[in-house]
């Protein structure tokens, strides 16, 4: 992996507000208790950790439109969390951002492709999740924006989420590719295939095999672009794995696919920006997601097996 410099900034996010279920605002502290500074700085890394960015709570915050819950505080986050973003790049740094809910995405995304816009530049995304997040105010059931930041991502939706930063899209949908769907609402399948947008599903995984899948994967997302943003839900695993998740699918990843896919990218991807969302310790076994978060993180930035 191109790491440019040897730098990790971790940014904390403990956004609550784009999901139904509880808990997830809880994840910065989970991963952070599973050790994630300390197991870095083991690898060489310089990691420093500002703490977690202002976020409302859903008994302060306005809950707005049934179709775009809680927009205007979700909103406010994405913004603070993009400046941030935009400040440890301009460092020189690494932003590993975690959370927290999905929603937060539509920030970190937003940072990254600023950052690279002001230089002439665009960012490719890899997103590995269950699901497709791909919703829109018009085709969301839930009302939830954690099921809407891939497509505001790629410059669909809310006007407001879509032009946050004062450009849109964030990334050529050409450059987005999702990886291990296997939960997508009707709606979410054409809008992702009028998009354009590269799906490789469980069914991809496993006819492929992760190599392939993540080298393809790299391949579309760098295609023409400086650097590739990574957003890893970690319902994209089994539950069996991982049982603390915000929305777990059964036929995830295995522990073994989600650390190969994590290493491959370790070896060629060129890395701008991390999120690493939806640990909900509420749900979770003696913190056992937040471990399998953070060795994931290890074996993205550079922990070897031999």
């Amino acid at each position: 992996m191109t790491l440019r410099g040897s730098e990790v900034e971790v940014i904390g996010v403990p956004l609550d507000l784009g999901a139904s279920r509880r808990g997830v605002d809880m994840g910065p502290s989970a991963i952070r208790i599973a050790l994630l500074a300390s197991r870095l700085a083991d690898l060489g890394l310089d990691v420093t950790d500002g703490g977690d960015l202002p976020v409302a709570i859903p008994e302060t915050g306005e809950e707005g439109a049934g179709n775009l819950r809680y927009k205007r505080p979700i909103l406010d986050t994405c913004r603070i969390l993009m400046e941030a973003v935009g400040e440890s790049l301009d460092g020189g740094k690494l932003p590993l951002i975690i959370g927290g809910d999905h929603s937060l995405a539509i920030g970190g995304i937003a940072g990254a492709a600023l950052h690279r816009r002001k230089a002439g530049r665009k960012i490719g995304l890899i997103w590995f999740d269950a699901h497709g997040d791909f919703n829109t105010p018009a085709t969301t059931s839930s009302g939830n924006i954690h099921g809407m930041s891939l497509a505001v991502s790629v410059g669909l939706g809310d006007a407001d989420l879509v032009n946050l930063g004062g450009f849109a899209p964030k990334v050529n949908p050409r450059s987005a590719v999702l990886i291990g769907a296997r939960d997508l609402d009707s709606d979410e399948k054409e809008s992702i295939r009028a998009a354009d947008v590269a799906v490789f599903t469980m069914r991809d995984v496993d006819e492929r095999g992760m190599c392939e899948v993540v080298e393809e994967a790299l391949r579309i997302a760098s295609d023409g672009t400086d650097g590739v943003y990574l957003s890893f839900d970690l319902d994209v695993i089994d539950p069996g794995h991982a049982p603390g998740t915000g929305t777990p699918v059964l036929g995830g990843l295995s522990y073994r696919e989600a650390h190969l896919a994590t290493e491959i990218m370790s070896d060629r991807a060129d890395l701008v920006a991390v999120d690493l969302v939806e640990v909900n310790p509420v749900i979770d076994t003696r913190n056992h997601s937040a471990l399998l978060a953070v060795e994931l993180m290890q074996s993205l930035l550079g922990k070897d097996i031999l």
